[in-house]
């Protein structure tokens, strides 16, 4: 019986040791995203991500020795956020009545206004001189993009049969709306969002009549 009572007591230590552990390395990692977004990729360093979090160099380190296993884990933690934050804009369930091109722009500008797109947005320009972060980068890209159509092509089934319409309007609203956000990241003129998005709303019906 001690025996079993000290196997016991080790499994639980080994468990509250795990759960702090990974505890830590989610700390770590979201100061790292806030740090991307406030500071940008460049100021960031790993001195600047563990004064964010609150932990000494030495205590981070462990868990990420350098600052590109940070930023791996980062990436991954971003596109895992990401992706369920799209997929529940996009699949929220309109009222009858209600304009669902209108609903699918809306969604996805609150989507590219988010923190979590300029993360992105700050680590994709900085993977453009930076060969280790775009290998890091690249893949969660991509597989954002196939989500992303996936998801679209189910949310808005009456597009069936207009592949190259539906098509471009994909491109042309991610073109729009993410080329927007970014020029709103340096200055925002109020109100002016508001008619693009219902111009672009209009086009989009068009395309869908066409």
């Amino acid at each position: 019986m001690p025996d079993q009572l000290e196997s016991a007591a080790g499994a639980d230590k080994l468990g509250w040791q795990a759960q702090k552990s990974a505890s830590t390395r989610n700390l770590i990692v979201e100061s790292a995203i806030s740090c991307f977004v406030e500071l940008g990729y460049a100021r960031t360093t790993t001195t600047v991500i563990s004064d964010k979090a609150g932990l000494s160099r030495g205590a981070m380190l462990h868990h990420f020795p350098s600052k590109l296993d940070i930023v791996r884990a980062a990436v991954e933690h971003l596109h895992g956020k990401r992706l369920r934050a799209f997929r529940r804009a996009m699949t929220m369930s309109p009222g009858a009545d209600a304009d669902r091109v209108m609903l699918g722009v809306q969604a996805f500008w609150n989507h590219v206004r988010h923190p979590m797109f300029v993360a992105f947005f700050e680590l994709s320009v900085a993977a453009r001189t930076d060969p280790e972060l775009a290998g890091i980068l690249r893949p969660t890209q991509e597989a954002f993009e196939r989500e992303w159509y996936r998801t679209a092509k189910e949310v808005f089934p009456e597009w069936e049969g207009r592949q190259d319409q539906f098509d471009i309007a994909l491109d042309l609203s991610r073109y729009v709306m993410e080329g927007m956000a970014i020029s709103f990241l340096t200055h925002q003129e109020s109100g002016r969002e508001k008619r693009v998005l219902e111009y672009l709303a209009a086009k989009l019906h068009e395309l869908r009549g066409a």
